[in-house]
């Protein structure tokens, strides 16, 4: 019954995987390498049930890959991925220069208030994601709070062009992602010995020389996890580049949704995704390399 059990148990993951990852990924690579037809569903299956395994094997040696071939030749999406990881690091960066100071601000602060600050945090997500970047577009707008305070401090004389420009897009994507940044930073943070910084102070280390060599080391699980958690959804991110980017801003999620539902090319638009499934697998690699590391230091 035991080995029943553990059996059971060891399972469950491999067939959430296989539902829920690997059958959906499947069902995408399918459509990728189909014709597009006016029809609904709007394409043609290169892989039927009904063919057999002979007409499969036959299909495949006559795999046609189109689609990706228009891709690659297409400046558009090359120019679509480019500037998604372009944003997507520069928004994890920035994350970064704000995140590590307030987890390292929490960490640092009495008990009684850790649980105070970590409710802070974690306080936007019970709000809708939705209504949270809806809520930017009033700050942001020329009429938007934003610029008339600016206005009535008199630092500016005339209201900002801030919506729909590269900077309201890194303003919601660090806003948005900004506790995936700092609850793992805080975790790691959390944890440490703080007597080790005032030992390499008493070894003749400056405060700042202590806090690199010793607080931004021992940091740099919490670091690593952080970044990948802001970076892999960013590089796909489609509601904020939509709403606060505007119409010229150019990203792959983008891209995606208007390949399904504007041009109803769905093989091209399940090459798409299959190519970005690609681009991100080593980033998430990497960061289960890294989690292993982690775990093998603590242990």
């Amino acid at each position: 019954m035991g080995t029943l059990f553990r059996r059971i148990t060891i399972a469950v993951p491999y067939v959430w995987l296989l539902v829920l990852f690997l059958l959906p990924f499947l069902i995408v690579l399918r459509i990728s390498v189909s014709e597009p037809v006016i029809a609904i569903p709007p394409y043609a299956p290169q892989f039927d049930l009904s063919d057999g395994l002979q007409g499969w094997s036959e299909k495949f040696s006559q795999l046609s890959l189109a689609n990706y071939q228009w891709l690659f030749s297409d400046p558009l999406y090359t120019n679509a991925y480019l500037s998604s990881v372009r944003v997507a690091i520069i928004s994890t960066f920035i994350t970064l220069l704000i995140g590590f100071p307030l987890a390292y601000g929490m960490a640092r602060a009495p008990e009684r208030l850790r649980p105070i600050f970590l409710m802070l945090v974690i306080l936007p997500f019970w709000t809708s994601f939705l209504i949270r970047v809806y809520a930017w577009i009033g700050i942001l707008k020329p009429e938007g709070l934003l610029n008339q305070f600016l206005m009535w401090l008199g630092v500016i004389n005339e209201p900002l062009q801030i919506l729909n420009t590269d900077n309201a897009l890194y303003i919601g994507i660090v806003y948005s992602y900004l506790p995936f940044m700092v609850l793992p930073i805080y975790s790691t943070l959390e944890k440490m010995d703080y007597s080790l910084v005032e030992a390499a102070q008493d070894l003749g280390c400056t405060q700042l020389g202590a806090f690199w060599k010793v607080t931004a080391r021992l940091a740099l699980p919490g670091i690593i996890a952080g970044s990948f958690l802001v970076f892999i959804p960013a590089i796909g991110e489609f509601v904020i580049p939509d709403l606060l980017g505007g119409t010229e801003t150019l990203m792959i999620g983008k891209t995606l949704w208007s390949e399904f539902f504007n041009n109803r090319d769905w093989p091209v638009a399940s090459a798409v995704a299959i190519i970005l499934l690609f681009i991100l697998v080593v980033p998430i690699v990497l960061f289960q390399n890294a989690q292993a590391r982690s775990v093998e230091k603590s242990q």
